[in-house]
């Protein structure tokens, strides 16, 4: 099912899709304190004292990089270099995967008392205890081999026509398996205290279209290790190896057309792109070899009046294949006999599990499995989110700790209405609608008020397959339970132990779960310009979402609506350009280019993230602020802050699938991009003019 938010990063993600985290090695001796060469003169003596500890990280300082060429390798080498990526990971960060390795250990210790029928009296113990245990249990899922899928392979075999393909889809979907499209609520975008019921392109079995269409060696590579995942999931169903490769050649051909017809990422970060509103007897028209009284009513919406196309032109496109005329359908039922198990794959045995992890080499470049456990943990994380949230909220975060971010958050929000009031290229009809979007704005900090009911969910101890798809019907029953229904603006869309942060523009909300207010984003020991460069920066790249290129689309009650004037909005767009000429120009590996319209969002995010929060830090602590601990100026620890959040590295086939498809750009542009646009930051390292860090023209949107 669809949602449609922006998030802090791409690393970030709830437990189920996070890379596995592995140990690091030992950290190199920290280097002695370097001199700070770049250190802006000593302030005033009037100037505040900030106390507490400094928050930089000494030991991944490399002295041997100019923080004015570089920023990223000054603040980041010695990390990088003390850290290499595990086995079992794709990339590796001094934050999010550091963090998430101390979060699953948190989980695993929860789930493993669970398991052991600990803790009966808190809640959904034995829920979740029999859940991670029916999928710690090997040798019983090994012993039920591929029986579990028979109802649905057997399902599958009914698609002979677009009337029975149609029947099929919906019992398909409605059991949590995504084929030739996908499905669920969804706000109106010009209404949005109401829930529709939307249907968005999918299908694809590898990561987005171009994929499929590309001609280089790289994406050629990806194609045929995809066809050898998909050949053998159907010897590992019985077929000889000539049919099961004839039957994988069957599941690309209709992948490649859905894809020929599904809409660029570029284009589907366009919310008006992706806006049809269409009654119940109008979807005929869009797409008449669709039986969608059929499709609905297998999922119980057959009396739903008002959805969302949100890609007309695919389900035209994908009205067109089910003539039969371009795909048989011997082709059809073998894509959909590959999904019904590529989707089940976690919950099945070790030789399917195996060919998965195959393909995840080839798409991602991971050397190992992550161990069982934590495969477990994840799935549980993912299936019952806010059972598992619980605990591991009451054990990691206190009121306390919630009371002092909402301090942050107000100083954060506090910056940006200062910065509307004072922006030069915004008219006052325009910058009194931001204001009035902005005192809207809600903001939900670390858990729910109000935990989700899990009641209906059964786990069964002695079947892994049949608790995760108990867990997917009742979510599926939940959300589908949306429609026609007042938006439920309680809701959480992330579990509290997840390491992000996100704003909802529907909404006009910011989220920002437990799992992300922890060192090094957060800690009530270290001074000020560290936490201010941390998860004050996360708080103005969220906020500044509800303005950039999507979000400021959205009104302050979350309608698309346009509230810009002319002469303003262009101003955006020119400024905005600016950014993604920049990024446009960055390369990783050589040849793979940073694409600054995918990315524009984020990029918009991460400078005026960094912008105000210093804004916001020096409105507390004053221009000419000294530090009491450490060789750096509070500015300049800010910097550092930031900076070393984002430490960290990815393998070569990772890299290059973020760049691909991400709208998060790398790292180190991250890093370097906002900062050398940023005249604070050049003052503060006493950077000049024809460093890297010092751009002879400065981009300024925010």
């Amino acid at each position: 099912m669809k949602r449609a938010f922006s998030s802090l990063s791409a690393l970030a993600v709830p437990f189920l899709f996070a890379a596995a985290c592995g140990t690091p090695p030992a950290a190199l001796p920290p280097p002695p304190p370097p001199p700070v060469p770049s250190a802006v003169p000593e302030p005033a003596p009037q100037g505040k004292v900030v106390e507490g500890a400094s928050g930089v990280d000494m030991s991944a300082i490399d002295t041997q990089v100019s923080p004015c060429e570089d920023f990223f390798g000054y603040a980041c080498n010695g990390w990088i270099k003390a850290h290499p990526i595990p086995a079992e990971e794709t990339s590796w960060m001094r934050s999010f995967s550091v963090m998430r390795e101390e979060n699953e250990k948190t989980l695993h210790e929860i789930l493993e008392r669970y398991a052991k029928g600990e803790g009966k009296d808190e809640p959904y113990a034995k829920l979740l205890g029999d859940f991670y245990g029916s999928c710690m249990d090997e040798a019983g899922i090994e012993k039920a081999g591929k029986k579990p899928l028979e109802a649905d392979l057997k399902l599958v075999q009914n698609a002979k026509d677009a009337k029975s393909l149609s029947k099929v889809i919906g019992k398909l979907h409605k059991s949590g398996t995504v084929v030739f499209f996908d499905y669920g609520p969804e706000q109106d975008f010009k209404d949005a205290s109401r829930v529709i019921f939307a249907v968005h392109q999918a299908g694809l079995g590898m990561p987005e279209r171009e994929y499929y269409l590309k001609t280089d060696k790289r994406s050629e590579e990806l194609r045929t290790a995809y066809l050898t995942l998909v050949q053998t999931v159907f010897e590992l169903l019985g077929e000889p190896k000539a049919k099961a490769k004839e039957k994988a050649a069957a599941v690309f051909a209709v992948e490649k057309a859905l894809a020929e017809i599904s809409s660029t990422k570029q284009d589907l970060r366009e919310p008006q792109k992706n806006y049809h509103p269409t009654k119940r007897d109008e979807l005929a028209k869009v797409a008449p070899n669709v039986d969608w009284a059929s499709y609905l009513g297998e999922l119980g919406m057959e009396k739903t009046p008002d959805f969302n196309v949100a890609q007309d032109g695919f389900f035209k496109g994908l009205s067109a294949l089910m003539d039969g005329k371009k795909l048989d359908y011997a082709k059809v039922r073998a894509y959909l006999t590959f999904h019904v198990v590529r989707d089940a794959l976690p919950t099945l045995p070790k030789a399917f599990v195996d060919a998965g992890f195959e393909w995840k080499k080839a798409i991602s470049g991971a050397k190992a499995q992550p161990p069982r456990w934590k495969r477990c943990v994840r799935a549980t994380d993912a299936a019952l989110p806010e059972a598992l949230a619980q605990p591991f909220v009451k054990k990691t975060l206190g009121a306390e700790g919630k009371d002092a971010v909402k301090k942050l958050i107000v100083a954060v929000e506090e910056a940006m209405k200062q910065n509307l009031d004072t922006l030069g290229w915004m008219d006052e009809p325009t910058r009194k609608m931001a204001l009035v979007k902005l005192a809207k704005i809600a903001n939900k900090i670390a858990y729910p008020d109000t935990w989700r009911s899990y009641d209906a969910v059964k786990a069964d101890r002695a079947s892994y397959f049949a608790s995760a798809k108990s867990a997917d019907a009742v979510e599926i029953a939940r959300q589908l339970g949306k429609v026609g229904k007042p938006v439920d603006r309680a809701e959480w869309q992330m579990s509290p132990p997840t390491i992000n942060a996100y704003y909802e523009p529907l909404l006009n909300e910011m989220v920002f779960p437990a799992g992300i207010l922890r060192t090094p984003f957060y800690s009530n020991t270290v001074a000020a310009p560290s936490n201010y460069g941390g998860i004050g920066m996360v708080m103005g790249h969220e906020l500044t979402h509800g303005f950039d290129d999507e979000g400021r689309q959205f009104d302050a009650d979350g309608n698309l609506k346009s509230w810009w004037t002319p002469k303003v909005d262009e101003e955006f767009v020119k400024r905005a350009s600016c950014v993604e000429k920049q990024f446009n120009e960055y390369t990783v590996l050589g040849d793979a280019h940073v694409d600054g319209k995918l990315t524009m969002g984020e990029n918009l995010a991460d400078l005026g993230g960094v912008k105000l929060a210093l804004m916001a830090l020096e409105k507390q602590i004053g221009p000419n602020a000294r530090q009491a601990d450490g060789p750096y100026t509070p500015r300049q620890q800010f910097f550092l802050g930031f900076a070393q959040a984002w430490c960290g590295s990815y393998r070569d086939e990772s890299m290059r699938l973020l760049v691909a498809t991400n709208p998060h750009s790398p790292p180190q542009f991250r890093v370097n991009g906002p900062l050398s646009n940023t005249k604070e930051f050049a003052e503060a390292f006493q950077c000049k003019p024809g460093q890297k860090m010092v751009r002879k023209e400065r981009c300024e949107v925010w």
